[in-house]
């Protein structure tokens, strides 16, 4: 009896430890280089390991991708990384816990142009695609803007200042210190100069996401 319990005991031990390892073992920088060649279209294998190379030897990143451009990782953190794909786009991605046992990916890609746009997406750690209504929410116009009440005399102001937003545009950016997720209403930037302005009295702060319990709240 004594020996199935001992055997017992480094049976879960061992689980353990494995578990632990394997955790451990998905760092950004494991699960970027790995990443599936149809999910990094510009980037190689040997680009993406050879960021990760130059950068944890304090040497500038910038590797030339697929169609011949510059491409730079500028940040590389145990769960985060991001990536200056070209001038007008960045990639970022940041491997979140989902429970003790299991982490997933989420990554953001933004095209600026000139109003920068951004997409949200998860995966598993062998990237295979999730539903992003697992995780997230995401805002919609009127979560960025302060209505007035419907009798204020300000009403018919924000009325004509709404009217020509009619294209919801939001960049989202990782911080790299935690796990919270920034979402800024971008709509303005492709506005005139004018009808833009009259939209930010209306604005209200960018729309912050905390990590917790496997989702991002608001």
């Amino acid at each position: 009896m004594k020996i199935n319990k001992l055997c017992i005991a480094i049976f879960f031990s061992v689980v353990g430890l494995f578990s632990l390892t394997s955790l451990h073992a998905q760092e950004a920088k494991t699960l970027f280089v790995n990443m599936p060649d149809s999910l990094s279209p510009l980037l190689t294998k040997v680009n993406r390991a050879d960021c990760v190379d130059f950068l944890e030897s304090k040497m500038k990143a910038l590797v030339e991708n697929r169609f011949g451009k510059k491409s730079e990782m500028t940040e590389l953190g145990k769960d985060y990384i991001r990536m200056q794909i070209s001038p007008q786009t960045t990639w970022q991605m940041k491997v979140l816990v989902l429970n003790d046992t299991t982490n997933i990916i989420c990554t953001i890609s933004t095209a600026c142009a000139p109003a920068c746009d951004s997409s949200i997406r998860f995966y598993t750690t062998d990237w295979k695609p999730l539903a992003e209504s697992q995780f997230i929410t995401l805002p919609t116009m009127n979560d960025f803007l302060n209505t007035p009440d419907s009798t204020s005399t300000s009403i018919y102001a924000f009325d004509e200042a709404r009217r020509p937003a009619d294209i919801l545009l939001m960049k989202a950016d990782f911080n790299k210190e935690n796990t919270d997720l920034t979402v800024t209403l971008t709509t303005p930037d492709y506005m005139s100069k004018e009808t833009a302005e009259k939209l930010k009295t209306f604005l209200c702060r960018p729309i912050v996401y905390h990590w917790e319990h496997g989702a991002f709240i608001k």
